[in-house]
C-alpha cells in the first residue's frame, strides 16, 4: 500500500475516529484505525463494536492495501506535522510497519494486520428519512444539554428522537431529561420519519454525528436510516452507524405542567447574566439560586456560609396577588436561558413546589421544564 494525503484532511479524519475508537481496551485491534486505499480516497474505519465510523479522505493512492495502524499514535504524528505538508503513507511487506514521510521527518509505525479487524455487519435498517445539516444540529443543540450522565439511569444517557402529533400536525422531536431538567425540540416531521419507532441515540453516537456534521452546510442532506436497534447517519464523506440504547424512554409529557398560570417575560440573555453573576456566590456543591417574585419585580438572591450573598432585581409584569418563591439549580437555569438566545423568554410558574416551564416568545418549537430545589 503507498498513498500521500494532505495533512488537514488526514488530521481532521483521524480525530473523528479517535474519539470513536476505545483508549483503554483489552483488544488491541480496537484502538486502531483501517485504513484502505483505493480509488482517489482512502478509508478510514474506526469502532468500539456498538459505535462504527468509515469516512473518505482525498488521496493519491499509487499501489492500494489495507493496514491497521494505532489511532491515537497516528493521530498525535500527524497532528505535530506543519500545517499544509503533503504526507506520504508506504506499507513495508517485510516488517509489516507503516512509513509515513513528511517534509524531513519519518515514521516507522507498528501495525496489525487488516484481517484481524472486526467487519462490520449490514443490518436490516427498515426506516430512512432525510435531514438537513442545520435541522439535525438544532435539534441535537438544543437538546443535548439535559442528557443524564448517571450510569443507573442508563436509558436517559442520550437523546430520544420520534416523531409526535400536535394538533393534528405530525412533528419530528428530539427529547433529553435527567430528572432535573428536561428540553423538548420539535421540527416539521421529515418524510418518511412520520411512523418510526421512538430510539434513544446514546450520549457517545450524539457527540460524535455532532462533529461530523459541524462542518457540513445548511442544506446539505444526511440520510437517516434506522430499526429499534440501530441507527445510521449517512453524509457526503462519511457514515456513522451505531447500536441504539436498548430501555423504555420514560413518559416525558407527563412531567411538563400543565397548570403554570403565572407567566415572567424577561430578556433571556439579560436574564442568563443576572443568574450567573448572582451565582458567584454558591458552591459547586449547593449552585442554589431563590427567585422571589412580587408586586413587578424579580429579585434573585444566592448564599453560602463560605463565600457570603448576592441579590440582584429586575423590573417585570407580574400583576398577581400572591408572591412565587421558588429555587433553582442557578447552572441548570443558565443552561435553558442560554439555549433562548438574544429574544425574549417566558417563564411560566405555579408555585414553588411545581416544576417551571420555559421557552422563547417567538419560539413555538422548543420547550423546557426545569424542577425546583428546596431553599
Amino acid at each position: 500500500m503507498k498513498f500521500s494525503v494532505e495533512r488537514s484532511e488526514f488530521l481532521k479524519a483521524l480525530s473523528h475516529g479517535s474519539s470513536v475508537v476505545e483508549k483503554r481496551t483489552t483488544v488491541p485491534i480496537l484502538s486502531h484505525v483501517h485504513i484502505q486505499g483505493e480509488g482517489g480516497n482512502i478509508h478510514m474505519t474506526t469502532t468500539d463494536m456498538d459505535l462504527a465510523l468509515v469516512e473518505a479522505v482525498p488521496a493519491v493512492v499509487e499501489e492500494p492495501g489495507a493496514i491497521t495502524v494505532s489511532a491515537h499514535m497516528l493521530l498525535e504524528i500527524v497532528r505535530k506535522l506543519p500545517d499544509g505538508i503533503q504526507i506520504q503513507a508506504i506499507l513495508n511487506p517485510e516488517n509489516d510497519q507503516l512509513t509515513l514521510k513528511a517534509g524531513k521527518s519519518r515514521f516507522n509505525i507498528a501495525t496489525l494486520p487488516a484481517e484481524q479487524f472486526p467487519k462490520l455487519t449490514q443490518n436490516d435498517l427498515p426506516f430512512s428519512f432525510k435531514l438537513t445539516a442545520e435541522k439535525l444540529r438544532y435539534l441535537i443543540d438544543r437538546s443535548r444539554f439535559a442528557m443524564s450522565t448517571e450510569e443507573t439511569r442508563y436509558f436517559l444517557n442520550g437523546i430520544y428522537f420520534h416523531a409526535h402529533e400536535v394538533n393534528g400536525q405530525k412533528v419530528f422531536r428530539s427529547v433529553a431529561t435527567d430528572a432535573h431538567r428536561l428540553a423538548c425540540i420539535e421540527v416539521p416531521v421529515p418524510q418518511g420519519a412520520e411512523s418510526i419507532p421512538g430510539i434513544i441515540v446514546g450520549r457517545k453516537t450524539v457527540t460524535e454525528i455532532r462533529k461530523l456534521i459541524n462542518d457540513e452546510a445548511a442544506e446539505s442532506e444526511i440520510s437517516v436510516s434506522l430499526s429499534p436497534q440501530r441507527i445510521e447517519f449517512k453524509l457526503p464523506t462519511a457514515t456513522l452507524s451505531s447500536r441504539l440504547v436498548d430501555g423504555t424512554y420514560p413518559d416525558y409529557e407527563q412531567a411538563i405542567p400543565r397548570g403554570n398560570d403565572k407567566p415572567i417575560i424577561v430578556d433571556a440573555k439579560d436574564f442568563a447574566k443576572a443568574v450567573d453573576r448572582v451565582a458567584t456566590v454558591t458552591t459547586d456543591k449547593l449552585p442554589v439560586i431563590k427567585i422571589v417574585v412580587a408586586n413587578n419585580k424579580l429579585t434573585l438572591m444566592a448564599a453560602s456560609s463560605e463565600l457570603g450573598d448576592a441579590t440582584e432585581e429586575m423590573e417585570v409584569d407580574f400583576p398577581f396577588e400572591q408572591p412565587v418563591e421558588i429555587g433553582f439549580n442557578a447552572n441548570y437555569l443558565v443552561d435553558i436561558t442560554s439555549q433562548i438566545g438574544d429574544e425574549g423568554a417566558e417563564i411560566l410558574l405555579s408555585d414553588g413546589s411545581a416544576p417551571a416551564m420555559i421557552k422563547g416568545l417567538n419560539d413555538s418549537e422548543a420547550l423546557f421544564v426545569l424542577m425546583p430545589m428546596r431553599v
